[in-house]
């Protein structure tokens, strides 16, 4: 079968893996949101590896009971000491403003700055990842460190942005086969500067797909394969309203996020829990020989909730390494490459 050329030597396992870490590395610096041009941006990258489709739903659209936020953007974003230095700024890491965060220009003492300010205190040195998409307000993150030696004073705050009328951004590649049935491999892009979660997955997918266009070119593929990469939970959730005839043609799927770390392989099986996919991930990991973790579905995590949810319950499970929330690193600036 074409599927089975995907299976590479060991020399070419190793010039994959460097090609997944500079596509990585290229992506990293790209202050990325669940809207806006650093997902473009990341998908126009993804377009020179694989010939994906770019979609753009306008803000306003209905999916479901949700709809499509307006579109987020920044030019810049710091805040000015007493003394006028910069002490935090977005230009050096996105995560430095929580996303979503409204235009502000004023001045305000350090008490009334604290209040917007974001940090962790149990890992003084890193710069946690926050964001407000939904609710309009402002804030910036920074290490508990650099907080604790700001000193008394009136700061200068700038939040240049745009929060208006644009669209949701998403990428999809279908690859097709002879069945009519379709394996649905997804993986969130609206993550900044954090290289497990979930560059990890980009890179990963953007690979398999150039595999797999490789492999249908030899051969026809036994299903049809399609690829999405969208932010989270909104992306999913607009792509499910608006294409519930291609979500019926899905057997199987996935959904592929921290799988840069270590850790031992975790799988979260789908939530029907003893699907195709639930069964034959299992075999896999057990043939590996290697530790693994096998997890029911729980209505938390990545997008394997919206696809699996009770209107459409999709065989789709979720793949990691250490999953979410369970690394040190997670959610902060220690996430990196």
């Amino acid at each position: 079968m074409a599927e089975s050329r995907l299976l590479l030597p060991e020399g070419e396992l190793e010039a994959e893996g460097r090609a997944m870490h500079e596509l990585a590395a290229r992506l990293y610096p790209i202050p990325r949101s669940i809207t806006g041009d650093g997902v473009r941006e990341t998908l126009g990258a993804l377009r020179e590896l694989v010939p994906l489709d770019v979609h753009e739903v306008p803000t306003g659209t209905p999916a479901f009971d949700w709809t499509v936020p307006d579109e987020w953007n920044v030019r810049e974003a710091w805040i000015r000491d007493p003394e006028g230095r910069k002490v935090v700024d977005f230009a050096d890491c996105s995560l430095h403003l929580v996303g979503y965060s409204v235009p502000v220009h004023e001045r305000m003492p350090l008490a009334r700055l604290r209040e917007r300010l974001h940090t962790l205190p149990e890992q003084p040195d890193l710069v946690p990842y926050q964001t407000s998409y939904y609710s309009e307000s402002w804030g910036f993150c920074l290490s508990h460190r650099v907080l604790e030696n700001l000193p008394e004073g009136e700061y200068e705050v700038r939040i240049d942005a745009t929060l208006a009328a644009g669209s949701l951004s998403y990428g999809e590649l279908f690859i097709p086969g002879r069945s009519g049935r379709e394996v649905l491999v997804s993986c969130h892009v609206c993550h900044p500067a954090l290289a497990n979660d979930n560059l990890s997955g980009i890179a990963v997918t953007a690979h398999l797909a150039r595999r797999l266009l490789a492999a249908a070119r030899e051969a026809p593929l036994r299903y049809g394969y399609r690829f999405l990469w969208l932010p989270g939970t909104i992306g999913a959730i607009t792509w499910l309203a608006t294409n519930r005839e291609a979500a019926g043609r899905v057997a199987h799927g996935l959904v592929a996020a921290n799988l840069g770390d270590s850790g031992p392989f975790h799988y979260k099986r789908s939530r029907r829990g003893d699907a195709e996919i639930d069964r034959a991930v299992a075999h896999l990991l057990r043939a590996s020989g290697e530790p693994f973790e096998l997890e029911d579905f729980v209505p938390y995590g990545y997008d394997e909730r919206q696809y699996g949810s009770p209107g459409f319950d999709l065989a789709v499970g979720s793949l990691t390494r250490t999953p979410w929330g369970r690394y040190p690193e997670y959610h902060t600036s220690a996430d990196d490459l």
